[in-house]
């Protein structure tokens, strides 16, 4: 979904990727796709992988792949590896920190501890 406008109070973000502005979001079914893929029992266990700081460069790609899928975008997550994104490393990070904020924060912007 490109050119879209981001709703935060959906969880969604917008981004740059590709060349392209691109909404992202974590939907419920972005969020079972991430916790099988990182084997969470449950979205507890899920917020708490990622609030420890530190991911794996796969562990970004995925995430950005869910969020891109959850936003409408069909991208594999092979493809998002190759996606270029302005910033590098930083800007990939500050795409995951971003959208996990989205997800993850209540509506003040404090950070749950159980979504």
């Amino acid at each position: 979904m490109a050119g879209g406008h981001a709703n935060r109070r959906r969880g969604e973000i917008e981004t740059v990727i590709g060349g392209e502005r691109r909404i992202l979001c974590l939907t419920l079914g972005a969020l079972a796709e991430l916790e099988t893929a990182f084997a969470a029992g449950d979205l507890n266990g899920l917020a708490e992988r990622f609030s420890s700081g530190r991911l794996k460069a796969a562990d970004m790609i995925r995430l950005i792949g869910a969020g891109l899928r959850g936003g409408g975008n069909l991208f594999s997550d092979d493809e998002v590896a190759a996606m270029s994104i302005e910033g590098g490393i930083l800007a990939y990070a500050q795409i995951v920190g971003d959208l996990l904020a989205a997800t993850f924060a209540e509506p003040g912007g404090k950070a749950t501890a159980n979504p």
